[in-house]
């Protein structure tokens, strides 16, 4: 133990074996005189006395500790925690962090977990430390920010531990409490074992953000940003920031609006559905759903041959596990791009049939490169190629998971000549889906299965017969018999069976969805054991108008919508068809990019066509004259020498929820919004007073 200098004031010290005289954080009123009274902290070193500075006071003598934040000199980090390995043995350390609950080893001997971004390191305490040392370490809030220097030790060979610095330990030799936590903490992040529930974790996102799965998840995300700027970068790309106060446009998804003080009577404002007014109507920017029109008028402009952005985009849609309102995308642009090959079409089915593939060519090359760099794994140089009708027909999904099989069939061609004639004039099929006895990964899951949507029949195969379920006349005698017949179903055999129209639509059917849930029930029973190996797939030649989108009926009001966005190139084999209005029959330059049946990215060649993308905007979707208005500047550009051009978007949270293997993409954010799109952690939404939205020219009464 160090002798206390000689001060008038009754000052108190902090012990240490390094450095006699340390800044005062808190002291243990244990070992002192109950008539101390802590005012000060006391600087000093072997030749000159320092003034004393301030730290807080303890008003109750009686109480039994106090704690404050250290405000004073401390010395320079010199380590992170998760930095030191037994090469550093030997070594003096200052590290800083939070400090989590210690245990008590041995008489006098304790361990201590520090933590901080880069990883956690042991620390030990012993005998040789002062007692002053070891009660401020033992008594001290978990989760309080400390320093501490000291001795870095290899741990016996018998004490090693496979993680990260479990070869090494850190013998305290002093100690500074920076600030200390509370001791009512709304939950321990340490305590992985008893963490509330998420709602409750997003009000103190703050602390949740400790837990080290969440830490290293962003740390993931920043390396995996650097990757993608340093791929496209070495590719010819061009970084560019693209407006996030833009205009309302009828691109698909709903926007969120952002109030302005400007005054509708300004040049700027001179839209179609201005009414002339005495009194000033409320102006509204849209935050951009992507920057697509943007960068679309970036490559028209000819400033840049290759555009790329880590963008942040914002649509008001309804919540959903893999959705926010706001959320990032990887966004590509590239001018020159095909139209498709000069060659006879290939009628080949998993061959790359549409133009774009330079952009094909560059995304496989920046996901090989993340996958390689971030998982150790080297992809192929080809990804598979699906079309969007094959898809819908073998997986009854337009992103589909191909790491199981239990693929559907069409059965039609197998039923009697009264039923498929009906279902012609129906424009329908019948799919089925069919689980053998004597599938061990399924059948299991088949026998309990329970279908949640209506217009499924099925079919049990029972040794006196079939035995007919959910029997919905979807086949009349003798249709059951006949099919039986044609697949060679046997005893033990289950069968589901479904009608969905001709040619596909949406993004998936009746029978797609029960057999995703029949993989599950399999996987979740530990049947299904799913390969690790990623199944990357692009899905091309989508139509490219729906009816049969939900999400932008809002906006159709029953008209034609574009499947992908209004600006969507056909292929060049159905344009005669577009314009004779065939519409259901025009496939897109549409493509997207699946991982393991989740969508990771969509994108499609253009319309540099000025008069087709004007045919399309008003004899297809049928856009009025405002509607059409908001459109000018990319039709005008257009007309002005736009080269043909395209790109894609990859979804930034939604890869990074994959590489991070997170349940959710709220686990790769860093301070996410709820499903229903609220922050708990900020409270937003909030309401503004009359007052403020009176400056937007908006009243609620």
């Amino acid at each position: 133990m160090y002798r206390l200098p000689h001060v008038k004031s009754r000052a108190l010290y902090t012990a240490s074996r390094v450095s006699p005289f340390r800044p005062l954080s808190y002291l243990s009123l244990k070992s002192l005189p109950r008539s101390f009274h802590l005012s000060s902290a006391i600087y000093q070193d072997a030749s000159e006395q320092q003034p004393a500075l301030k730290t807080g006071s303890i008003t109750d003598p009686a109480s039994c500790r106090t704690y404050q934040a250290h405000t004073g000199p401390f010395p320079a980090r010199t380590h992170h925690c998760g930095g030191l390995s037994a090469k550093d043995a030997g070594s003096k350390v200052v590290l800083t962090g939070w400090l989590l609950p210690g245990r008590k080893v041995g008489k006098g001997f304790y361990f201590f977990p520090l933590k901080d971004s880069y990883g956690t390191i042991q620390l030990v305490l012993s005998g040789g430390v002062s007692p002053g040392t070891l009660d401020l370490m033992r008594d001290t809030p978990a989760e309080s920010t400390v320093l501490v220097e000291g001795i870095v030790n290899e741990r016996p060979a018998n004490q090693k531990r496979p993680q990260q610095g479990g070869d090494i330990e850190v013998s305290v030799t002093s100690f500074i409490l920076l600030n200390p936590a509370a001791r009512d903490l709304p939950f321990a992040p340490s305590d992985t074992r008893n963490l509330p529930n998420e709602e409750h974790r997003l009000r103190y996102r703050y602390l949740d953000l400790r837990r080290p799965v969440l830490s290293s998840n962003l740390h993931k995300r920043s390396e995996v940003a650097h990757i993608i700027r340093s791929t496209l970068h070495e590719n010819g790309f061009v970084e560019v920031e693209t407006p996030i106060l833009l205009k309302s446009t009828p691109e698909g998804a709903r926007e969120f609006l952002v109030p302005t003080r400007l005054s509708s009577a300004s040049p700027i404002s001179s839209a179609p559905s201005v009414q002339p007014s005495s009194a000033p109507q409320p102006l509204f920017y849209a935050l951009p759903q992507s920057p697509q029109q943007p960068k679309q008028l970036l490559i028209a402009s000819g400033a840049v041959d290759r555009y790329y952005q880590i963008a942040r985009c914002f649509r008001d849609e309804d919540g959903r596990k893999d959705r926010q309102p706001e959320f990032t995308q990887v966004d590509l642009e590239m001018a020159w791009v095909s139209w498709g090959s000069l060659h006879a079409a290939s009628k080949q089915t998993d061959s790359w049939r549409i133009g774009g593939a330079e952009v094909r060519t560059i995304v496989q090359t920046l996901i090989r490169n993340i996958w390689h760099k971030i998982e150790g794994i080297e992809l192929p140089e080809q990804f598979r190629v699906m079309t969007y009708g094959d898809a819908m027909g073998r997986f009854g999904s337009d992103k589909p998971d191909t790491r199981f099989g239990l693929e559907l069939r069409d059965v039609t061609p197998h039923l009697p000549v009264q039923i498929r004639e009906a279902l012609s004039q129906r424009d329908e099929i019948v799919e089925a889906l069919v689980v053998p006895a004597s599938d061990e990964t399924f059948r299991r899951a088949a026998a309990e299965m329970q279908p949640q949507e209506s217009g499924i029949t099925r079919i049990d195969v029972a040794e006196n017969g079939l035995r007919i379920k959910d029997d919905n006349r979807l086949l009349d005698p003798p249709g059951p018999d006949a099919l039986a017949h044609a697949l060679a179903l046997q005893q033990g055999d289950t069968v589901w069976l479904a009608r969905r129209t001709r040619i596909p639509e949406g993004g998936s059917t009746i029978l797609g969805r029960l057999r995703l849930a029949i993989a599950s029930l399999a996987q979740s029973s530990g049947d299904l054991t799913l390969p690790p190996a990623p199944h990357f797939l692009w899905v091309t030649e989508f139509p490219l108008f729906t009816h049969a989108d939900s999400d932008k009926e809002f906006l159709a009001h029953g008209r034609w919508s574009s499947s992908h966005h209004p600006f969507t190139a056909p292929m060049w084999e159905d344009i005669e068809k577009m314009y004779a209005g065939q519409i259901a029959e025009v496939r897109g330059q549409h493509y997207d990019l699946v991982l393991n049946g989740t969508e990771i990215g969509g994108g499609s060649v253009r319309v540099h066509d000025p008069i087709m993308q004007e045919h399309i905007f008003s004899k297809i979707l049928q856009l009025d004259d405002t509607e059409k208005s908001t459109f000018n500047h990319l039709l005008n550009a257009l007309r002005y020498g736009a080269p043909p051009h395209g790109g894609i978007a990859l979804g930034f949270d939604r890869l990074m929820a994959i590489l991070c293997r997170a349940e959710s993409i709220r686990d790769v954010i860093a301070f996410p919004k709820t499903g229903a799109g609220t922050d708990l952690l900020f409270r937003s939404p909030a309401p503004s007073s009359d007052s403020v939205l009176e400056q937007y020219n908006i009243r609620t009464r």
